[in-house]
């Protein structure tokens, strides 16, 4: 399927860009011309998921659509148990519902927004254990995702009864879509049996990140990506997953777990948020288009044709020396905005400033990964300026070419040349109290 990119002048992308509060979430989507906003639920769909489409079941409970799912996603992850969700937070939600309550302490490696936001919701805490290598950008390490074993084993050891489970994203999207070690994955689950915790993945990017331990890690080489994702998920007590990602569908998640106690405890909040336990939020159609898609996303070509798309990117950017979080992840590239625009202060948002340039320059929408999406601290209600200000490129899977990826580079090269120029941000002047950055409304100084 394709569809036309719609072009525009300065003068439009100024005046849309201003009624939507300088928050290109707010855009509509013929006033942009190539979005890379998210990779989540833009990717267009395979020939065969198309014709799975044609064949789903719909009835209400016990479709076959519902089990066809449930088998592969038994076969690639070794987890039994399954319950089905409209997307990855429907997921958090429904599996946080029982097991985050008030007081609660979940450690991981960078909690993604949505994650953080349903575990501080719920008056918990997500605390960050994440290596503190990530933080230098432009340090080149193969594996920046991994959590940082002395952080992680010092918060069990204070707080051990109040957490209820180590979280694990693969790959580490805060922190640059930064990949995690099997050999790091199996330091969590050692620590976590010491303490007897349970670990979840968010796997939203599981197979992209095998895909890294295949290519990067010592001894993976031989192996396929299903065999690295079985070893994966064998070192986990269950996932939840956006399967608008790794799963190449426009809407879906899921909760997957070895334990009866997650699932027996999930599936009432499941009913209650999401539907009954065999569609949760689904269409049978879409449960068919995506056991497709985990089937083939699980496979080496697509997995390095894709990535490869993204690393052209880097390598353009390096030829214009743009700074961005080192090595290129799997789905994104990560400019860091306090490298590039050294003369805005952190408290005018340097990232979300220069989301606001790109569009400009180019009508090119990208994402902020930064101080706006951190929200503020729950209890002093300061902004969180602690991690990384990043603009994400994400790149939608099997939608753009690579002409399409030259002129991203050159527009982005265009805002970089006139960076001295750019010495002011943006203000806050309405946000809402959690998860802000979708919302946010914003004036430009």
């Amino acid at each position: 399927m394709v569809e036309p990119l719609h072009k525009s002048t300065r003068s439009e992308r100024e005046a849309w860009i201003k009624a939507a509060h300088y928050n290109v979430f707010q855009l509509r989507a013929e006033q942009v011309y190539i979005d890379l906003l998210t990779d989540s639920g833009t990717g267009a769909m395979s020939d065969r998921q198309w014709g799975a489409l044609m064949t789903g079941d719909e009835s209400y409970a016990g479709a076959s659509s519902f089990f066809r799912l449930k088998e592969t996603v038994a076969r690639l992850t070794g987890f039994d148990y399954f319950i089905p969700t409209h997307q990855g937070r429907a997921a958090e939600n429904v599996l946080f519902s029982y097991l985050v309550h008030e007081g609660d302490i979940v450690p991981g490696n960078s909690p993604f927004d949505t994650t953080k936001g349903h575990i501080e919701s719920r008056r918990a805490t997500a605390v960050d254990c994440t290596i503190d290598e990530a933080k230098d950008t432009q340090r080149e390490l193969p594996f920046k995702g991994n959590v940082d074993p002395a952080k992680l084993e010092k918060v069990l050891a204070e707080n051990a009864e109040r957490v209820p489970f180590i979280i694990v994203t693969i790959t580490n999207n805060t922190a640059g879509g930064q990949p995690v070690s099997m050999a790091n994955l199996r330091q969590v689950r050692a620590i976590a049996d010491k303490y007897g915790k349970p670990v979840l993945f968010d796997s939203a990017r599981f197979a992209e990140n095998a895909y890294f331990i295949k290519t990067r890690e010592e001894g993976y080489a031989a192996k396929s990506i299903k065999e690295i994702a079985r070893e994966m998920f064998a070192l986990a007590d269950g996932m939840t997953m956006s399967a608008k990602k790794d799963g190449l569908v426009n809407m879906g998640g899921f909760i997957a777990t070895r334990r009866h106690d997650w699932y027996d405890g999930a599936k009432g909040f499941c009913v209650e948020f999401e539907g009954y336990l065999t569609y949760g939020g689904m269409n049978g159609r879409d449960m068919d288009a995506l056991a497709v898609g985990l089937d083939e996303n699980t496979e080496f070509d697509m997995l390095d044709t894709r990535i490869h798309q993204v690393q052209r990117l880097a390598q353009l950017l390096d030829n214009y020396g743009i700074p961005y979080q080192r090595p290129a992840g799997g789905h994104a590239i990560f400019v860091d905005a306090s490298l590039l625009l050294t003369h805005v202060p952190k408290e005018e948002f340097p990232a979300q400033t220069l989301v606001i340039e790109l569009y400009l320059e180019a009508g090119i929408r990208a994402c902020e990964i930064g101080y706006i999406l951190a929200d503020r601290d729950p209890v002093t209600r300061a902004n969180r300026f602690g991690g990384l200000d990043l603009c994400r490129l994400a790149i939608p899977r099997r939608v753009y070419t690579d002409n399409h990826i030259a002129v991203i580079a050159a527009a982005l090269k265009n805002v970089f040349d006139r960076r001295e120029q750019i010495t002011h941000g943006v203000k806050i002047v309405w946000e809402a109290p959690i998860m802000r950055h979708f919302t946010v409304q914003l004036e430009r100084i």
